[in-house]
């Protein structure tokens, strides 16, 4: 598609704008790769030399910017430009995608006792079991697996190949990526003698509305009531979430993290990629923890920590700095051992020294 610059005054709204470019925009760039009929943004003050040299037919500046621009050139002045150029980009993915008819395609296989909103779209291949209710505007795309008892609310998106077990519900306007395992019964083994045997898991999963799941992620069922997410959280893709886990609202949650069973997140925690979270722990509203790091106790809100295991920021950083200076604090050690004669111990030219591996003799291996 193509935007005039008319249409993207009506679309972005700045605040001011400098220069007036005739053609039209074709599609986005970063500043130094864009090209003529190209639109770019500038976000950080560290990056303001590259605007004279980008090629882009439309910047979008922030406020401050004051210098003009060359002609043919427009800028847009704005509160947030790279808010606008998520706008613009939004566009741009709604006029590339293909829209999706309403209505079951032959090939589905819907159970005469589930219900499909007229307004809704089935795509080819999927499986929808009974008494589940997929509601309007939502759109199941090929190959889906609907278990029975499932609600899917209103314009929430199934990407090819999602598969819902029994009991579970999709929030409106959720989003749920291709490969995604929602409702799989938790990992719930107990012992007898030398056997384990399986846990049985009759709760559900409950997503609250505008969540969007990753690729392959894994959510599991709960034992006896309900692993919920709540509303506006974001999971990247390959997060595993185990029974009876709680997310609170507008969580981020980045690749590759595993939350173990029971463990309670409040409101707007961000945890990095690979994060491991210990089961039956609660994590405080506002929390950071960083990637890779281990979280074994509970962390009040607010807390920022790294490391495994999980620390606060300012001494995880005093202790990964400290941990490259062990080799050398060993060498000093092992020099002031041999050479400076403790009172209750011979000289070192006196001692036997029965390892050499470890000249302190405190079972360290150096």
């Amino acid at each position: 598609m193509e935007y005039s610059m008319e249409r993207l005054l009506e679309l972005l709204h700045p605040t001011a704008v400098l220069g007036h470019f005739a053609g039209t925009i074709r599609g986005v760039a970063s500043l130094e790769l864009a090209r003529e009929g190209d639109l770019a943004f500038l976000d950080s003050r560290r990056y303001a030399a590259r605007v004279a040299e980008s090629r882009a037919s439309i910047l979008l500046l922030p406020e401050s910017f004051a210098e003009k621009p060359r002609p043919g050139v427009a800028h847009f002045l704005l509160p947030n430009p790279s808010q606008a150029m998520n706008l613009f980009c939004m566009e741009l993915e709604r006029g590339q995608s293909r829209p999706m008819a309403a209505g079951i395609h032959p090939t589905a296989i819907v159970d005469a006792d589930a219900t499909v909103h007229p307004s809704a779209t089935v795509g080819p291949y999927c499986t929808i079991d009974g008494e589940t209710r997929i509601g309007a505007n939502a759109v199941v795309q090929s190959h889906c697996t609907i278990g029975p008892r499932c609600h899917i609310g209103e314009s929430a998106r199934l990407h090819p190949r999602v598969c819902l077990y029994q009991d579970v519900e999709v929030g409106a306007r959720c989003v749920i990526h291709s490969g995604a395992v929602i409702g799989k019964d938790g990992y719930g083994y107990a012992s007898e003698g030398d056997r384990l045997y399986k846990l049985a898991h009759v709760g559900r999963v409950v997503l609250e509305e505008d969540v969007e799941v990753g690729a392959n992620c894994t959510i599991d069922r709960a034992r006896f009531s309900e692993t919920r997410i709540g509303s506006g959280t974001k999971m990247d893709n390959l997060v595993h979430i185990g029974h009876n886990v709680t997310l609170g609202k507008n969580c981020a949650i980045v690749a590759q993290v595993g939350i173990a069973g029971s463990t309670r997140l409040g409101d707007s925690v961000a945890l990095g990629g690979q994060v491991g979270i210990a089961g039956h722990i609660s994590i405080g509203a506002g929390s950071m923890v960083a990637a890779q790091a281990g979280v074994t106790g509970n962390l009040p809100p607010g807390s920022i920590v790294r490391g495994t295991p999980a620390m606060p920021l300012a001494l995880a950083n005093r202790y990964f700095v400290l941990r490259k200076r062990v080799p050398e604090l060993f060498r000093r050690v092992e020099f002031l051992e041999k050479n400076l004669p403790r009172p209750d111990t011979p000289p070192a030219a006196d001692r036997e020294d029965p390892d050499p591996y470890d000249p302190v003799g405190d079972g360290l291996d150096r």
